[in-house]
């Protein structure tokens, strides 16, 4: 049980240490009601870049308090938990991607955020969920490309663009993967008439779609959303019911946003242990102590940054995962 004057302790240390806390859709009720701002990770880098704080605190996982760092390397990052992970993120290295790249000389790699600072710094253009299509399709049409790690993303990409010279690294986030096609269905029968907000990282993405070509759910209720585009989707929403497909922390927000709509999730079970980690115990000590430090080398850092600028110059990035 969490101290009643835990928020009240956790925003005087922030203060003191001139820090602004930043959490991520997917992590714990608490976490995310007592940060200053709470998104997904792209958005939250792009405030901490803007932010008067000198430190950063983010609540996430690794690779989002990188990309934080990347973006702002003046400033002190620190995560509660260093040894909060992601599968997605860990589905590629820099040498595999390496290797990739080798194999298809002249290829352009395309590199969802979602990934290592050491993988972007190899990656010539990163993308969100919300751009992934607008990127690719700014690609010369004669280019390869390389689409890593998500597959499921990567195969929405390719349906979206019509792309044949796509490649997509077979990697996937477990949680995501874990929300299937069987699943989905199973649950629209339960809730006949609820709107759908779909991952694209999700396993199930392929059959929302099916499910609307055959009519079973009409077509305008499938939507496939980034994690931030779900929460704006919510605040303007005038449905009753809606089934989630995403980690289950993200239905916190969206409740939030929408408290007369019933948001459900797809699969209740799907919950990220990494982004679980970080507790109130670890955020106050972080405050206290200055744990868990994050740094990029600056020759990984700058090259990392340029794979991102270039995504926003293609255009408004939008969300993030």
């Amino acid at each position: 049980m969490i101290d009643s004057g835990w928020a009240e302790q956790v925003r005087r240390l922030a203060r003191e240490r001139d820090a602004v806390i930043l959490a991520h859709n997917y992590q714990l009720p608490e976490i995310q009601d007592v940060a200053h701002h709470t998104g997904d990770s792209l958005a939250l880098s792009r405030i901490a870049a803007e932010s008067d704080a000198s430190t950063i605190v983010f609540c996430g996982v690794h690779f989002m308090a990188e990309t934080a760092k990347i973006l702002s390397p003046d400033k002190t990052v620190l995560i509660p938990d260093a040894a909060a992970g992601c599968s997605l993120a860990d589905s590629i290295t820099a040498d595999q991607l390496r290797a990739w790249k080798a194999e298809h000389p002249g290829a352009v790699v395309v590199s969802y955020v979602n990934t290592t600072a050491e993988v972007k710094a190899e990656t010539d253009i990163c993308c969100t969920s919300s751009n992934a299509v607008d990127v690719v399709a700014s690609v010369p049409a004669d280019r390869e490309v390389l689409f890593c790690p998500d597959q499921f993303l990567g195969a929405h990409v390719k349906r979206r663009t019509g792309r044949t010279n796509m490649h997509i690294w077979a990697g996937e986030c477990h949680v995501h993967a874990g929300i299937n096609g069987d699943q989905l269905a199973e649950r629209v029968a339960e809730v006949p008439g609820a709107e759908l907000y779909i991952h694209p990282e999700c396993g199930c993405a392929t059959s929302a779609l099916y499910l609307a070509g055959e009519g079973v759910v009409p077509a305008e209720k499938v939507k496939v959303l980034s994690t931030g585009d779900m929460a704006t989707e919510a605040r303007h929403s005038s449905a009753t019911a809606v089934l989630v497909a995403t980690e289950v922390g993200m239905l916190h927000q969206l409740r939030r946003a929408a408290p007369g709509v019933d948001f459900q999730p797809v699969n209740e079970r799907a919950s990220c242990r990494y982004m679980k980690m970080i507790t109130p115990e670890k955020l106050l000590r972080s405050l206290r102590e200055g744990t868990d430090e994050v740094d990029v080398p600056a020759d990984v850092a700058d090259r990392a940054r340029a794979a991102v600028r270039r995504m926003i110059e293609i255009g408004q990035p939008g969300t993030g995962e």
